[in-house]
């Protein structure tokens, strides 16, 4: 493992993150600002807030991923895609009025059906079963359909959770971590997969310097979708795709629970409508239901999932 290379790129991630924080290049003409969501409690404190900084550690990220771990043309291909979703995220923000789910929701499955494409086509379909190590081949076909369903459901439900200060991105750290730990125990983790993670993670820390409550700076679209894209491709490369049900059963939870709601609800035309007494996404519930203040839901939100994980990993320890 190439040790300089490592915590040059991680501390590069974190600085340079920091530096775009703190300084918001080209913020006043690049930048878009929130505008309130509808129906989420408690987003008019938000309203005025740069958003779509999520492009500086995205790009961050992505850029020194390529320089520290490059590995091939599937490789590079796939952080385009990032950049894609990220951009396609950025316009969102930056759009004067929202995009339409329908067009969010298509640019979504163009870009995991052109991901699950590359990764079925140049690599082999192989995966492990994080929680025995049992090694599955999915045919081809099939796995790709799996692989369209993570990325979309990934990015979806990421966003979704992406409502509270700070709560996304913590998250994403808690499950990238618990990703390269169930990884290692299944022996699926290389030096690419530690040094891709780590130099997210670091981003993402700088970021959330910035982001804590009370906010100075949002991810938009921009920085979530991205993040949501990333966690697919991410365990696909470490082959344990299966661990997301549990590793990301916040975000399921949170965010993914709106996006199912919402889904059903436009399908039936409102004939069906699940959850009637949750509001969704959960971290509304927790603020607007149960009168949780941003940092008691974030701290709540993030606590499942440290715990969640933690027994997983204790489990797959176990059982290996």
């Amino acid at each position: 493992m190439n040790y300089i290379s490592l915590i040059t790129g991680t501390a590069l991630s974190f600085v340079l993150t920091f530096l775009c924080m703190k300084f918001l290049p080209l913020g006043k003409k690049l930048l878009g600002h929130d505008r309130g969501r509808l129906y989420a409690a408690g987003s008019e404190v938000n309203i005025g807030k740069p958003t779509g900084v999520g492009i500086y550690f995205i790009l961050v990220s992505v850029v020194l991923s390529v320089v520290c771990t490059f590995g091939g043309s599937v490789f590079l291909f796939l952080m385009i895609l990032e950049l894609l979703a990220m951009l396609f995220g950025f316009l969102d923000d930056r759009s004067e009025s929202p995009w339409g789910e329908y067009l969010k929701g298509a640019l979504d499955f163009i870009l995991a059906g052109i991901g699950a494409a590359a990764a079925t086509l140049f690599s082999d379909t192989d995966i492990v079963i994080g929680l025995t190590g049992t090694a599955v081949h999915i045919p081809v076909v099939l796995y790709f359909f799996l692989t369209v369903i993570l990325i979309v459901v990934s990015v979806n439900a990421t966003n979704a959770t992406d409502g509270v200060d700070g709560l996304s991105g913590t998250l994403t750290i808690i499950s990238i971590t618990a990703f390269m730990i169930v990884a290692a125990i299944n022996g699926t983790l290389t030096y690419h997969g530690v040094a891709r993670g780590l130099i997210l993670i670091a981003a993402l820390i700088a970021y959330l310097i910035f982001n804590f409550n009370p906010s100075k700076v949002l991810m938009g679209d921009a920085g979530s979708r991205a993040l949501g894209f990333f966690i697919a491709i991410y365990i696909i490369y470490l082959k344990i795709p299966f661990a997301y049900l549990i590793v990301c059963l916040p975000f399921l939870i949170d965010g993914g629970l709106s996006i199912l709601k919402i889904t059903i609800g436009r399908l039936t035309k409102k004939k069906i409508i699940i959850l009637k007494n949750i509001t969704t996404p959960i971290h509304d519930h927790l603020k607007k239901r149960k009168g949780f203040s941003v940092k008691k839901t974030w701290a709540v939100i993030c606590l499942s999932a440290v715990i969640i994980d933690t027994v997983y990993i204790i489990i797959c320890a176990v059982l290996h």
